[in-house]
């Protein structure tokens, strides 16, 4: 029943995120809303982490699953992906090469203002 309880949570932020996209037409997809009405939702304590810990930790076990439909989906549109697969797979190591290199960046940032704020309370 907890399970049921937890989902339910996330489903009505999903939906919520799906309302979100519909009203406001920004090229935002629902998810990110959904993501972002959650974020808030935890930070301000409107949703309690213990109200939806085991099903997040579920669905981020079964990730990997769902980046099969993904994977099969470039499969079949081989035939249109091949003329372009060059530059698509320059522009993935490069962009993934950027991203890995903000966040380490973005990483190192919030370790060492958390160290300044724990070293000058004390």
């Amino acid at each position: 029943m907890k399970f049921i309880k937890q989902f339910s949570i996330i489903i009505l932020i999903s939906l919520a995120g799906e309302i979100l996209k519909y009203l406001i037409p920004l090229p935002i997809p629902a998810s990110i809303y959904g993501l972002v009405l959650m974020l808030a939702g935890l930070s301000l304590k409107l949703i309690p982490l213990d109200s939806v810990r085991e099903a997040s930790l579920f669905l981020i076990d079964i990730m990997p699953l769902m980046f099969i439909p993904a994977g099969v989906g470039l499969l079949t549109s081989w035939g249109q992906l091949k003329p372009i697969l060059f530059p698509v797979a320059v522009i993935t190591v490069v962009s993934t090469i950027v991203v890995l290199g903000v966040t380490g960046r973005v990483t190192q940032f919030v370790i060492r203002l958390d160290k300044k704020k724990k070293g000058g309370s004390s």
